[in-house]
């Protein structure tokens, strides 16, 4: 070991902070408390925590996990079943349950489950490292997870994704794994084999809480894989035996991630999934005994591949003595593994791309160098430093890890979402090749003078320390950054919404919105979890209000939210951005009468002359009167009088309650969102019912309503504008099994009791028409009706 690692600032890391004793509560702490810093805001981060919050709720309070729920999915309900298995959800309510006699409510406990779980990942993986390798790799790679925002993103208080799980059970596989690999001697020879079993149980126990748990099983099966082809290559065959076991553990995981998808639900691709018997369809296979497609796949081909390789490596290895020509062996393999990845390129693109789309949202994109940046921080550009590790003396523990980086690093590239998956990679490569470095370094400053050995040694001290120093505070400053999407505003609205609408009513609003509404209102979103291209075309008026009736839309929300993603509206419906320009310019300075509001090369100029108004729009270096110009203050929306005649396609909405404008062409102009956003002129079947003067706004869509109730005892269907001539009643088990359908002639009618027998049906879908045409449609849980829907505090 070198001077260098000896003395000063180092020597003190050396000898106090790398010690197990200390380092590992050191890391523990750190990753904590980073974790923990977003339990200083009141709401959940993002979207998606509120759903499955709400799901949490309701199941709580009815005292079983309900499958088909009715406040989500509008205007058809939601089944459980077709999202992530039941452990996503039963683990946040496990420990509510056990917290809950210490004064913890659900919403605290929902809020530190993604931390106990991104916190344990960390150190699971800090002990993993330990027993592979020592004392600095362990701290520096650990440290780097733990400060890393890649990771702290979805593992941090308030933000509840399923991919934390999947990486935490990684983590435990890989320690499991490090600890057989590590031991040595005759007497650990039985005991080593059976703990090579744990990796797979691990990975089958993914499949209890995510949907798309599959690379886990990717992972280990790459490290069994890395394991043999190092044995191999640094003459060490009895490790080939180690990775024959760890894939036979593999095939039992997947047998028990297919026993948990019988019991909690199947991934992604399983048989009850519509993408499942998709792709099963077009690939030629039947389910059977097992009902997921990737685990039918991966038992039938992938886990008997891998034990083919690995036992041609172990005659192989009887064979080939020559180490060089063992190297030849495994390029060869390695040729012939790429030669069948083009192949099959065609195959595989097209099954990933079906399961990873690009779509219009941030978290489904392919990543940039930004994207990587901000995750890792100056870590991710340490990656290629691992390299060093096989220059000098490789280990077996260099192969294991170099397995879990080919399956994590390309995932990376895919999605950003993937960044998260990807950290643990980052952070090994990058600490290990830290040490890698400092090992070298130190090794060339001994070739030196003794004169230039102190400077050079505090060179390479600074480097240990302040690459880690400086990942801590990017990690730190950017998980800061973060706040929540959520605002007083929209809680308001949609508290509100929830007390004046019914319990059947179903919601229109922006996708991102929707978990939202069913959290807050609990009522059903046309649109939630995903983009709808649906929507999108309503928004801009492709879609009219026969469709909306279609639906059952009862209420429509616009809002500032929906405005600033107006981009993202244009590319889900799938139009021309230039037909539909729109663009929010926020408050940029007053300068006496007038007020400024900019964003670019475009600003508005407005003052208040006179009784009328002043407005110009600069755009470049041109300047414009707008058509028309709108003005909210207070509650009241106004087309004012502008000093001027227009001379470009330009519409104004400036808005004084929350300090921006608006600055549109007429395409965008004359859409719903716009009218019903920036306009009084909504007539028709538009009518307001909540306003905060610009943030949000919702708008009851008058049409003839079916609105549920109880009456006598007995549920009752009325119509409001009751118009309508049949109405279609469909009954569904709990587990989506249709078990009764029956149309009644309602004409003339203003309301219908629902028969009392409907063959035990749990949930209600009904439709409403005019000979051919629907006049409105929803669901509802007949329970919920009877005996009053779910508390929303």
């Amino acid at each position: 070991m070198g001077r260098w690692w000896r003395s000063g600032i180092a020597s003190f890391l050396y000898r106090k902070l790398i010690e197990p004793k200390f380092a590992a509560t050191i890391i523990a702490v750190i990753a904590l408390v980073l974790r923990l810093l977003p339990m200083r805001f009141g709401y959940l981060l993002g979207y998606d925590p509120y759903f499955h919050l709400a799901y949490i709720r309701y199941s709580l309070e009815r005292g079983e996990w309900v499958n088909f729920i009715t406040y989500a999915g509008g205007p058809w309900g939601y089944l459980i079943s077709g999202f992530h298995p039941l452990g996503l959800w039963m683990t946040p309510a496990y420990f509510y349950k056990l917290l809950s006699p210490f004064g913890v409510s659900l919403y605290n406990a929902f809020r530190i489950t993604p931390v106990i779980f991104g916190v344990l990942t960390v150190l699971f993986t800090y002990f993993a490292v330990l027993r592979l390798y020592g004392k600095r790799e362990a701290f520096l790679s650990a440290f780097i997870l733990a400060v890393s925002f890649g990771h702290v993103f979805r593992s941090m208080a308030g933000y509840y994704r399923g991919d934390n799980y999947m990486l935490f059970l990684y983590s435990a596989a890989l320690l499991g794994t490090a600890v057989p690999l590590s031991l040595r001697g005759p007497k650990w020879r039985n005991v080593r084999l059976v703990l090579y079993l744990l990796p797979g149980v691990f990975a089958g126990l993914s499949a209890a809480f995510w949907q798309a748990y599959y690379p886990i099983f990717a992972l280990v099966t790459a490290n069994a894989l890395l394991i043999a082809v190092g044995g191999f290559l640094l003459g060490r065959d009895r490790y080939l035996k180690d990775a024959l076991v760890l894939t036979a553990s593999l095939a039992a995981g997947a047998l028990l991630a297919n026993s948990i998808g019988s019991h909690l639900g199947y991934g992604m691709v399983g048989s009850t999934r519509w993408l499942g018997r998709k792709l099963a369809e077009e690939l030629g296979v039947q389910f059977g005994f097992i009902g997921d497609l990737f685990l039918l796949l991966y038992l039938k081909y992938i886990i008997p591949l891998t034990a083919a390789a690995v036992l041609a490596l172990l005659v192989l290895s009887r064979l080939v003595r020559d180490r060089r020509a063992r190297g030849v062996v495994v390029l060869l393999g390695a040729v012939a593994s790429i030669w069948l990845a083009l192949r099959y390129y065609g195959v595989i693109n097209d099954a990933l791309l079906r399961l990873f789309p690009t779509s219009p949202i941030s978290e489904t994109q392919r990543t940039t160098f930004g994207d990587w940046w901000e995750a890792y921080g100056i870590a991710g550009l340490l990656v290629p430093l691992f390299l060093l590790r096989f220059l000098r003396r490789p280990r077996m523990a260099d192969f294991l890890l170099l397995g879990t980086a080919l399956v994590m690093i390309p995932m990376a590239v895919v999605w950003t979402r993937f960044l998260f998956i990807a950290s643990p990679a980052v952070a090994l490569m990058a600490g290990l090749g830290l040490v890698a470095l400092g090992d070298v370094g130190g090794a060339l400053v001994e070739t030196f003078p003794e004169n230039k050995r102190r400077w050079l040694s505090a060179a390479l001290s600074l480097l240990l320390i302040g690459v880690p120093l400086i990942s801590a505070y990017q990690g730190t400053s950017t998980t800061l950054s973060v706040h929540p999407f959520m605002t007083e505003e929209w809680e308001s609205a949609l508290a509100y919404l929830g007390k004046i609408s019914s319990p059947n009513d179903v919601v229109l609003t922006w996708w991102d919105q929707g978990h939202w509404v069913t959290y807050y209102s609990m009522r059903a979103p046309v649109a939630q979890g995903g983009p709808s291209r649906w929507v999108a075309q309503y928004y801009l008026g492709l879609k009219g209000e026969k469709d909306l009736m279609k639906l059952g839309v009862d209420y429509v929300i616009v809002s500032y939210d929906t405005l600033t993603k107006f981009g993202a509206v244009i590319d889900t419906a799938g139009v021309s951005p230039g037909d539909y320009v729109l663009m929010v310019l926020p408050w940029a300075g007053s300068y006496g009468n007038l007020m400024v509001f900019s964003s670019g090369p475009y600003s508005v100029m407005a003052a208040s002359v006179d009784g009328g108004w002043d407005v110009k729009v600069r755009a470049g270096k041109g300047v414009v009167i707008p058509r028309k110009v709108f003005v909210e203050r207070g509650n009241v929306v106004r087309e004012v009088n502008v000093s001027g005649a227009p001379t470009a396609d330009a519409y104004v909405y400036i808005n004084l309650n929350y300090g921006y404008a608006v600055l549109m062409n007429g395409g965008a102009f004359d859409t719903p969102l716009a009218r019903l956003m920036f306009t009084d002129d909504y007539s028709g079947n538009y009518t307001q019912v909540y306003s905060d003067g610009g943030y949000v706004k919702i708008f009851r869509f008058e049409h003839p309503n079916v609105i549920v109730g109880v009456e006598s005892g007995s549920i009752v269907i009325r119509f409001t504008n009751a118009t309508g001539t049949g109405l279609g009643i469909y009954g569904y088990l709990d587990n989506g099994t249709l078990v009764f359908k029956r149309w009644y002639g309602v004409g003339g009618k203003d309301a219908f009791v629902l028969p009392a027998d409907i063959n035990g049906s749990a949930v209600v879908r009904y439709v409403y028409v005019r000979k051919r045409t629907v006049l409105d449609r929803g669901v509802f849980r007949i329970d919920d009706v009877l005996f009053g829907a779910s508390d929303t505090d």
